[in-house]
């Protein structure tokens, strides 16, 4: 059927509802004459009279009766299939990507996730970890998770975490055989548990700050690793000190495992933000993720 005779149908179907010309045009947003002339072409082109016209009133004939018991069911299935569809778009499905670093994805977006999935079983996630600052769009990730330091500026960055601060760390059999580092500089003379950055791939030069004075120090040791689950293993175990986020380690430091040291060299910093590019139109499903991280950021403020 041509999309002219399916309008004609249309068009029929809402003068013999409506029983008037006037008013089915108002509900079409036709004019009383257009549908007058689309109702008789339908008529002409079957050649039978689909309607029963006087001054007051417009009927169906015995064959725009027998029409309309074939055409009611199909239009209100059609209908009913538009609002499944209406319903799909904007029902929350599909699979969302972030990449994110492992601490990230713990304490960030996990507790989020796993509130949010059971509620919403058409929706799927994918968190890929990486402490490299990945590109995104070539890499066709929805979203990533970095601090709000390291969002490009050409990205839309929304804040999900509070601010951070770094912790030097050690292990009390550590202290015992070394002197406590009075200063950043001093940790050139103590062994330490060294980052290597994916991104750039040399070593993490630890960063410190105190009244406006920056430091960066350069640290040694026997360990290098490229997760910070590992670096607070190997503290634990008294092989040097890391330095880690704070909230890694504070349970660590209050049941006595490890000891802070240099606290005042280490500032807050601003926390993760979730961050994804500008033109994107987000889904229900992404629109619904965001939500969720901002609501539970602004509950943790």
């Amino acid at each position: 059927m041509k999309g002219s005779e399916f309008g004609d149908l249309a068009a029929f179907l809402a003068v013999a509802d409506e029983r008037s010309f006037t008013r089915a045009a108002a509900k079409l947003g036709s004019s009383q004459s257009a549908l007058s002339y689309t109702v008789r072409r339908l008529e002409m082109r079957l050649g039978v009279r689909l309607l029963n016209r006087t001054t007051r009133s417009v009927a169906p004939t015995e064959g725009g009766e027998r029409l309309l018991r074939t055409l009611r069911p199909a239009f209100d299935q059609i209908d009913n299939e538009l609002s499944a569809l209406g319903e799909l778009r904007d029902k929350p499905s599909g699979t969302i990507r972030i990449t994110a670093n492992d601490h990230a994805a713990d304490t960030i977006l996990w507790p989020v996730i796993s509130a949010l999935l059971p509620k919403f079983p058409d929706i799927k996630v994918e968190v890929d970890v990486d402490y490299g600052l990945a590109n995104i769009v070539a890499d066709r990730f929805d979203a990533g998770v970095r601090f709000g330091d390291q969002v490009a500026k050409d990205m839309i960055a929304v804040r999900i975490g509070p601010d951070l601060r770094m912790a030097v760390v050690g292990a009390p059999a550590y202290f015992a055989a070394h002197p406590e580092p009075k200063s950043p500089k001093d940790l050139v003379n103590h062994t330490c548990i060294n980052f290597r950055q994916p991104s750039a791939g040399g070593l993490y030069a630890w960063e410190f700050e105190k009244r406006g004075r920056e430091l960066r120090v350069r640290v040694d040791g026997q360990l290098v690793f490229n997760r910070m689950a590992p670096m607070l293993s190997a503290a634990l175990a008294g092989f040097g000190l890391a330095y880690l986020l704070e909230d890694m380690v504070e349970a660590d430091i209050g049941a006595g495992r490890l000891k802070r040291v240099l606290a005042d060299w280490c500032p807050p910093f601003s926390g993760y933000h979730l961050y994804y590019p500008s033109r994107l139109q987000p889904s229900p499903a992404f629109a619904l993720l965001v939500a969720a991280l901002r609501s539970k950021a602004a509950l943790g403020r």
